[in-house]
């Protein structure tokens, strides 16, 4: 199985693949799509399209991970952020991605158990369950990966009720 992970963002979009073998998460790739605020905005959703659209066709991930809007301290900032997730999710669904949308709290909680986990504690856990040497840079892409690692625990579980229930038929 390959997964896909997103953490939107006009500025800069950070992405991430796993692959899962057995029970074994390993790492594949990860990046961060930048683009320049000197540009006009739709040809900044152009870039990040393209690129997640060539992200999907290299990889050919199995499902996709997509982190939600989070902005409690700054709604003018959701704007933007609300801009790339939506040319995130059109390239993931021209793609025929089984795409799963996460909040930053279910992924935290996915990852570290603790919802209110600070930063620094996702990004080593990433580096721990991914088998890295360091922690992924950027940020963005490093959260890309959690958004992945999350799916693939939604998706097991997922997976796993569904043998049960076939089992009790």
């Amino acid at each position: 199985m390959i997964i896909l992970g997103v953490d939107p963002g006009l500025a800069k979009t950070g992405y991430g693949v796993i692959r899962i073998e057995g029970d074994t998460i390993s790492h594949v790739s990860h990046n961060i799509i930048s683009t320049d605020a000197k540009i006009q905005t739709g040809n900044r959703l152009e870039i990040i399209f393209s690129k997640i659209t060539d992200a999907v066709k290299l990889h050919k991930p199995d499902y996709a991970a997509v982190e939600n809007l989070y902005f409690a301290r700054n709604i003018s900032s959701a704007f933007p952020v609300a801009q790339a997730r939506g040319v995130v999710l059109l390239a993931l669904a021209q793609g025929e991605i089984d795409t799963r949308e996460f909040s930053p709290l279910e992924i935290k909680q996915a990852i570290t158990g603790n919802g209110r986990a600070e930063k620094r504690q996702v990004q080593e856990l990433v580096r721990f369950l991914l088998a890295l040497k360091e922690i992924p840079k950027p940020d963005h892409a490093a959260d890309a990966l959690a958004a992945a690692i999350c799916c693939y625990h939604m998706v097991s579980a997922e997976r796993k009720m569904n043998k049960e229930g076939d089992a009790d038929d």
